[in-house]
This record gives structure tokens, C-alpha cells and sequence, in this order.
């Protein structure tokens, strides 16, 4: 039976017997995997391809950490150059390892592509449930999608900057060339995202090795060929704030902005667990491991751009835009600048490719709650590929529909891109916060022991701080040029949660539903005739356990007798 801390007693318990679109996976089929997603509530429809090496390099794409410190670099030379680089990302990423590490540990116990917002089932109070589940999982599709909009518009970037370098400067990227390359590339890698979950997996597996490689081969050409590096002393202690705040210690702060947005994604692969064998070992694994890797290999990147980088103020006025870029140029010149600048903007492809894959997902899940308009549509599965196409189309087109902000105003869309870690952290730390308020936590096979409530604590607070960090304008005196509207776009988004949910949404919406059962070994849908109905012998456990083991058949939490 399934292993619970909560008393519980047999009983039958009416349940269909016969169902439209009966047995998703025969018995024969299922592994235990399967049916722990059938007694969480939920059919499963997606094949299991993706190991534990491809959700490693996932996991580690979707920080893209080569491409996104060039995308992000500005942050730390405005907060206070050379030190600031080094010690915002030692300060701001092990308070976003210590996120990771939190929804790694949760991630164990609930494996679904509904990731965190779907531990809430288990997280949170039932009389509570509707409400926190659907602020938490619109904070959830926000951050994604503005997530991986920005990535897009980065990739964007790079690639017309590499132009730019390539023509000794006399092209200049405009919004409106950054905005039709991005829609270019949304339709591709929603092209790739539109394969079967077998050639994801395949493709997924290549990201890590091309991105170690380059990431290992733009620091060492740095170093060996920069011949004019800055001391270790101005590396480590030269504080040189450029971003008009004062005290200079507060504008410091600014800094962690880079390492809180690169490692923000990290349940990124808990969205794929119905695709992944034995995720609740795999999953946490891929998460904690890849947020390792980006934390420590970031250190020593960072470090290396620090000691070749230069005048700060000199990248700061480059006219390609990325300060990384403006580097490889001064130290390399314009053919290596070019060549990895590309590079970055291939990194960048492969931050994007996964983030579709783990946003469609999200998407797919949420619109199997019904928490989305027209779910209907979204939830469907295509039998050619059997993944959710339709989700990877919206999902792609509502990516091109925010970039075109930038069309009109490159000062709101970056406004857009900043609620981005806010809105996932939030969306992160509701749970974890459950988690430690209500006591209903379950540990999987993976988890932190001792250390857990210190870590959650940690990652929580942290977060909270970086939050009011991310809301701030970034330089002052504050004009409107530079204005940080963040917090208006934020507001918004609020608004329309909690507008829709007390317009519509609390009608009809009940939080994380139960779609199926396990009937002897087999994941049985309960849609089902009013007028049939079998009698099965039923533990209450499965539906306040953490499901792991079966001996028999269950009853998923919420399946209600016909």
C-alpha cells in the first residue's frame, strides 16, 4: 500500500468500470512510475524517454549560463564593477542554489509536469487550496512565459550584435530587426518542440557538451590572450558603482540581479517528470546537480571576465549592446568576438528549445485544471508525436505577442522581462513556505535532511530581499528613460489574477484535479457513464501519502464515487 504517516482504514469505495478512453497505458506497459501519477490523480499520457543525463543537460541548458552572463553582465558593471561581478555572484547565486535545493527536495515527493504549483495539492490546506493554487499558478505561467520571451529576444540579440561586430560597427540592431529575428526563431524551436518526446530527449542530451565546451574555451582564450589584466586586488576589492545610488554598499545589491535571473528556471525539468524515468530520484538530481555546475562554473567565469574586462565604463558605451561582446573585441578582435558571440547566440537556442518544452508543458498542465481559458483545447495530445502541440503553438505565440512590446516601448518591455524572477520565485516559494507552515510535507527519495527547514528559510528570505531588488529602478536619478516599471506590470498581472478569480475562476476552479485511478495495475480516466460503477477495495492513504509504492489497486485523492 501506499507508505503515509496518517491513519488509515479499507474500505469500498464505488469507482467506474466502465470509461470513455478507458486504459491510457496497459497494465503490461505501466512501471511504477505511472501508477504513482495515476494514485496522484493524473492519466499518464506521455511516453517515458528522458534519463538522467538528458535532464542534467536540460536542466543545464535552461540556465544557459554562457549566453545569459552576456545577456546580463550589465547588471554587476553598473552595481560596481569588478567586485561586484565576483561577489553578487557568490551572494545572489547561493541564495538561488539554496531556491534550487528547496524545490529539488519538493520536486521529489510530487513528480508531475504541474511541478510546484502542483504540490500545493498536497502543500496546502484543502479550504485553501483554490485560492493559493491559482494565484500561485498564474505567478507560475507569467514568469515562464515572460521567461522564455526574454530569452528569445536575447537570442535576438546576440545574433544581430555578431552582425554588428562583423561590419566594423557601421550596422546598428533596431527594435524592429531584434523583433523579427525573435519571431523567426519562436517558429523555430517551436518547430523542434513540435518532434515526439524521443527526438526531444536525443536533442536535449547535446546541449551540455557544447555548452561546457564553450563556456571552458571563451575563458581560457580570454585569459591567454589578454595581456593587460587587472590585478587580483581590483578583481576582488575594486568597488566602482556607476549607477548613481547611494550608499555605494546598497547599489552592490544590483549585482545579484545576474545570478538571480540565470538561475531563476531551475524547476524547468520538474515540468518534463511525466516524460523522465523515475523522476522523483531523476528530477531532483538534474536540478540540484545542473544548479551546482551553473553556480560554481558562473564563479569561475565571472572571475575570468573580471580580471580581462577592462574600463567598465568602455563596455558600458559599446555599441553592440553586450558588454561580454565588447570584451572578446578588445581582447581578440573582431573575427574571435564575432565567432563567440555566435556561440553565445547558439547557447541562447538551447536555453530556448528546453524552455518551450518545460513552458508548453506548464501550460498543458494547468489547462488540465482548468485554469486556463479554453483548456479544452490546450490539453489535447497529438497522436503522431503524442505531446501537446497545441499548447507548444499558444505557448510560442503569446512569447512573439509580449516581444512585440519592444516595437513601441523598449522601456516597458524590459519591464516585462524583469517580473520574470519575480514571478517564478513567488511562485517557488508559496509552496515552500506550505511546506514549513502547515507541516503536510512528505519526504521522497531525495531530500535535505536535517538542513531542509534552514535551507527553505534561507531561500525564502533571500528571495523576498531580491524581490524589492527587482523592483527598483536600476540607476538614478530616475527619468523616465530609465524607469524600472516592473512593479506597475507586476500589479497588473496581480490584478488580473485575483480579477479573474473572483470574477470567473472560483466558479469553477478547484485547484489540482484527479483525472484517473489505479484499477488493477492499470491508470483508468475517470470520465465515466453516471450510470456505471464497480465496487474496489480503496485505502484512504493514497490520498493524504506521498505515493511512491503500490501493491493493489488505489484511488487517486479527490476520485469521487459515481
Amino acid at each position: 500500500m501506499v507508505h503515509s504517516s496518517h491513519a488509515a482504514h479499507i474500505s469500498p469505495v464505488p469507482v467506474p468500470a466502465v470509461v470513455r478512453n478507458v486504459v491510457t497505458k496497459a497494465k503490461d506497459e505501466m512501471d511504477e512510475d505511472d501508477r504513482a501519477l495515476a494514485a496522484m490523480g493524473y492519466t499518464p499520457v506521455f511516453k517515458r524517454e528522458f534519463s538522467m543525463w538528458s535532464c542534467f543537460s536540460f536542466a543545464l541548458s535552461i540556465s544557459g549560463l554562457y549566453a545569459t552572463i552576456m545577456a546580463t553582465f550589465i547588471y554587476p558593471l553598473y552595481a560596481g564593477g569588478a567586485a561586484s561581478v565576483v561577489w553578487c555572484w557568490l551572494i545572489g547565486g547561493g541564495g538561488a542554489l539554496a531556491l534550487a535545493l528547496s524545490i529539488a527536495e519538493i520536486s521529489s515527493s510530487y513528480p508531475t509536469s504541474g511541478a510546484m504549483y502542483f504540490t500545493l495539492k498536497y502543500l496546502c490546506p484543502q479550504e485553501y487550496l483554490p485560492a493559493v493554487a491559482w494565484l500561485d499558478g498564474w505567478l507560475n505561467l507569467i514568469g515562464t512565459v515572460t521567461g522564455t520571451a526574454s530569452s528569445q529576444y536575447g537570442a535576438a540579440q546576440m545574433l544581430l550584435s555578431a552582425v554588428c561586430i562583423g561590419t566594423g560597427f557601421r550596422y546598428r540592431p533596431t527594435q524592429a530587426h531584434i523583433t523579427g529575428v525573435m519571431a523567426g526563431l519562436c517558429v523555430i524551436h517551436a518547430l523542434i518542440n513540435s518532434l515526439s518526446t524521443a527526438w526531444l530527449n536525443k536533442i536535449s542530451g547535446t546541449y551540455a557538451f557544447f555548452h561546457i565546451g564553450v563556456l571552458i574555451a571563451a575563458a581560457a582564450a580570454l585569459l591567454a590572450l589578454q595581456g593587460e589584466k587587472h590585478d587580483t586586488k581590483y578583481v576582488f576589492t575594486n568597488l566602482e558603482p556607476l549607477s548613481g545610488w547611494t550608499p555605494p554598499g546598497f547599489s552592490f545589491f544590483f549585482g545579484c540581479l545576474s545570478a538571480a535571473w540565470i538561475m531563476t528556471n531551475c524547476d524547468g525539468v520538474g515540468h518534463i517528470a511525466e516524460e523522465t524515468k523515475d523522476p522523483s530520484r531523476v528530477v531532483p538530481i538534474a536540478i540540484t546537480s545542473a544548479s551546482v555546475f551553473t553556480y560554481v562554473a558562473g564563479f569561475l567565469y565571472n572571475v575570468a571576465l573580471a580580471y580581462c574586462m577592462g574600463d567598465p565604463r568602455e563596455l558600458l558605451n559599446s555599441p553592440t549592446g553586450l558588454p561580454v561582446s565588447q570584451i572578446f573585441y578588445n581582447v581578440m578582435g573582431p573575427g574571435p568576438a564575432v565567432f563567440f558571440t555566435v556561440t553565445a547566440f547558439f547557447v541562447m537556442n538551447f536555453v530556448c528549445i528546453p524552455s518551450v518544452h518545460a513552458g508548453s508543458r506548464t501550460l498543458w498542465a494547468f489547462s488540465r485544471d482548468e485554469m486556463v481559458p479554453l483548456s479544452r483545447y490546450w490539453y489535447r495530445i497529438d497522436k503522431r508525436t503524442d505531446t501537446p502541440l497545441s499548447s507548444v503553438w499558444l505557448y510560442v505565440s503569446l512569447c512573439i505577442l509580449i516581444n512585440l512590446i519592444g516595437l513601441g516601448s523598449p522601456i516597458l518591455i524590459a519591464a516585462v522581462f524583469n517580473i520574470c524572477a519575480i514571478a517564478l520565485n513567488w511562485s517557488y516559494c508559496i509552496p515552500i513556505v506550505c511546506k514549513l507552515v502547515y507541516g503536510k510535507f512528505e519526504r521522497g527519495p531525495w531530500h535535505l535532511g536535517k538542513f531542509s527547514v534552514a535551507i527553505n528559510i534561507w531561500a525564502v528570505g533571500w528571495n523576498c530581499f531580491l524581490s524589492v531588488m527587482f523592483l527598483l529602478p536600476t540607476l538614478r536619478p530616475v527619468t523616465p528613460e530609465n524607469m524600472n516599471y516592473a512593479s506597475a506590470v507586476l500589479a497588473f498581472v496581480i490584478a488580473f489574477s485575483v480579477g479573474h478569480w473572483f470574477l470567473r475562476g472560483r466558479k469553477y476552479y478547484i485547484g489540482p484535479r484527479s483525472h484517473a485511478h489505479i484499477v488493477n495495475g492499470e491508470a483508468v480516466s475517470d470520465e465515466t457513464p453516471p450510470d456505471q460503477e464497480k465496487i474496489i477495495t480503496v485505502s484512504p492513504s493514497t490520498t493524504s501519502g506521498n505515493p511512491h509504492t503500490f501493491d493493489g489497486p488505489q484511488l487517486a485523492e479527490g476520485q469521487q464515487s459515481s
